[in-house]
C-alpha cells in the first residue's frame, strides 16, 4: 500500500474545495453550556465551507445529560430529519465527536452520512497535505481516530466464514481491520520518526550555523501565510478560508541589523483541536518549540482574538514553548472594527503592508544579543574578511583610508573575535 494512502475512509460525501458545486449539509450540535455555542457553530461552518461543502441549516439542542446512543434527544433527532429531507442534505455535521455506534445510530435516524468534527478536520488535513510528512501525519491521524472506532461502524465489520470444521470459526472482519490498522500505524510511525530524525539534522544545521528560527504560530486564518510572503517576499498559497496551507514553509529574511533569520509558517489551530491531530503534527509543531522567538498571530478584526491566542497558548503549552521569547502581532488591522489596542501589542496589515517595520524592528530588538555594530580599519592583506561582514552580517559604511578600509558594520556576536585585533 502507498504511504500516501489511507486504507478505510470516513465515506464519500466529503469534497474538494475545488468542486464546482459545494454540498449541503447540516450541522447538529448538543449545547451543554460547556463553550461558546454560537462561536463553535461559525466555526463549523467555515470547516465544512473550507472541505467544499454548505452549512444550509443546523439544529442544536440544549441539554445537560446526552442521550447515550445518539447524544441528542429522539424527538431532536427526529426533527434533525426532516431538516435533512427538506433541504436534500447530502450528510449531517456533528459538533463535537462520536463513537462509531453513535455515528451508525444516527445515519441510520437521519438517513445521510454522518460526520464529526474531527472527521471533516482531518478531511481537511488529508486535502491539503502536500509534502510527504504532511500526507502520513494525516493518514497517522486518520487511523488512530479510526481504530476506536471501529466496532459499530454496521455491515461492513459481520462475520466472515471459517475455513472448516479444522480451522474454527475464523477472524471477525473487525478483527482482521483491527489487525490491519495496528500495521499500518506501526509502518507510518516507524517512517515518520525517520523524517523527524532528518528535521533533526536540518535544525542542528541551522544551529551550527548560528541561524536565528522565528517561528509564526496561531489560529488558523489569521494571516500567517501572508504575513511571511509580505516580510520575505515569497509566494506561497494564501486564501481566506481555513487550514488553506498545512504544511510548513521556511523562508530566510534578513532584518534591518543585518541579522538573518529563518521565518517559519507553522499549521494553524482551531479551537478543540483534536489531541489526534496534536500528537500526530507533533514533529511539525515542534518548529516552534525549537525556535528562538514564536511570534503568536490574532486577528485583529475578530472579536474573538483573544480566545484565539488562548487556543494559541493551550497548544504551545502542550509543547511545552515556555522560556522562549514571544510576540504578539494582530494581523489584519486594515478591516479591523476600532478596537482600542493596547500601545504594546504590534498591529500589521499583510495586505498594506503596516507595521511591517515596526514587527521586524521588534524582531530585531528581541534577537539583539546575537549581533554587535562594530567599527574596523581592514589592513588590504586582510580583506577577505569583509566577505564574512557582508555574507553573516551588514556593511552600513565603508571608506578607503590610507592603512585599510574602514567599515561600520553589524557582526553575529560568534563572528566578533574576527575583527577584535582591528577594531577602531
Amino acid at each position: 500500500m502507498s504511504d500516501n494512502t489511507t486504507e478505510l475512509d470516513f465515506g464519500t460525501t466529503a469534497q474538494k474545495t475545488t468542486d464546482a458545486e459545494k454540498l449541503p449539509v447540516v450541522l447538529l450540535a448538543l449545547d451543554q453550556g460547556k463553550y461558546d455555542m454560537t462561536r463553535s457553530l461559525d466555526e463549523l461552518r467555515a470547516l465544512a465551507d473550507a472541505n467544499g461543502m454548505d452549512a444550509v441549516a443546523e439544529v442544536v439542542q440544549k441539554r445537560s445529560t446526552p442521550e447515550a446512543a445518539t447524544l441528542l434527544g429522539e424527538g431532536k433527532v427526529a426533527e434533525a430529519r426532516l431538516v435533512c429531507q427538506n433541504v436534500n442534505a447530502a450528510a449531517a455535521i456533528f459538533d463535537g465527536e462520536l463513537t462509531g455506534s453513535q455515528i451508525r445510530n444516527l445515519s441510520a435516524a437521519l438517513q445521510v452520512e454522518v460526520l464529526d468534527r474531527t472527521m471533516l478536520i482531518l478531511e481537511i488535513f488529508r486535502a491539503r497535505a502536500t509534502t510527504n510528512e504532511g500526507k502520513l501525519q494525516t493518514e497517522l491521524a486518520t487511523l488512530r481516530y479510526q481504530l476506536p472506532r471501529l466496532q459499530g461502524l454496521g455491515e461492513s465489520l459481520s462475520r466472515q466464514g471459517g475455513g472448516g470444521a479444522r480451522r474454527g470459526a475464523g477472524e471477525t472482519k473487525l478483527e482482521l481491520d483491527r489487525r490491519h490498522l495496528h500495521h499500518r500505524i506501526e509502518h507510518l510511525e516507524g517512517r515518520l520518526k525517520e523524517l523527524e530524525k532528518r528535521r533533526g539534522e536540518t535544525r542542528r544545521a541551522r544551529q551550527k550555523n548560528n541561524v536565528p528560527v522565528v517561528a509564526l504560530v496561531g489560529y488558523t486564518n489569521v494571516g500567517k501565510s501572508s504575513l511571511l510572503n509580505a516580510l520575505c517576499g515569497e509566494q506561497i498559497f494564501e486564501a481566506d478560508m481555513l487550514f488553506a496551507t498545512l504544511d510548513p514553509t521556511a523562508r530566510k529574511l534578513v532584518l534591518p541589523s543585518g541579522l538573518q533569520i529563518i521565518l517559519v509558517d507553522t499549521v494553524g489551530f482551531v479551537s478543540r483541536l483534536p489531541h489526534h491531530l496534536v500528537e500526530a503534527f507533533k514533529s511539525t509543531l515542534e518548529e516552534a518549540a525549537f525556535a528562538d522567538v514564536i511570534i503568536k498571530v490574532a486577528d485583529a478584526g475578530d472579536a474573538q482574538a483573544a480566545e484565539q491566542l488562548a487556543v494559541t497558548d493551550e497548544v504551545l503549552g502542550s509543547l511545552d514553548c515556555e522560556g522562549i521569547p514571544q510576540l504578539v502581532v494582530y494581523n489584519k488591522c486594515d478591516v479591523a472594527n476600532a478596537v482600542a489596542f493596547d500601545p504594546d501589542i504590534l498591529l500589521t496589515s499583510a495586505k498594506t503592508g503596516y507595521g511591517l517595520d515596526a514587527l521586524l524592528a521588534k524582531i530585531d530588538e528581541v534577537l539583539n544579543h546575537r549581533v554587535r555594530t562594530i567599527e574596523v580599519v581592514l589592513p588590504y592583506d586582510k580583506l577577505a574578511l569583509a566577505d564574512i561582514l557582508r555574507s553573516r552580517g551588514s556593511v552600513a559604511e565603508e571608506e578607503y583610508r590610507e592603512e585599510g578600509v574602514f567599515y561600520r558594520a553589524t557582526v553575529k556576536i560568534d563572528d566578533l573575535h574576527r575583527f577584535e585585533a582591528f577594531l577602531v
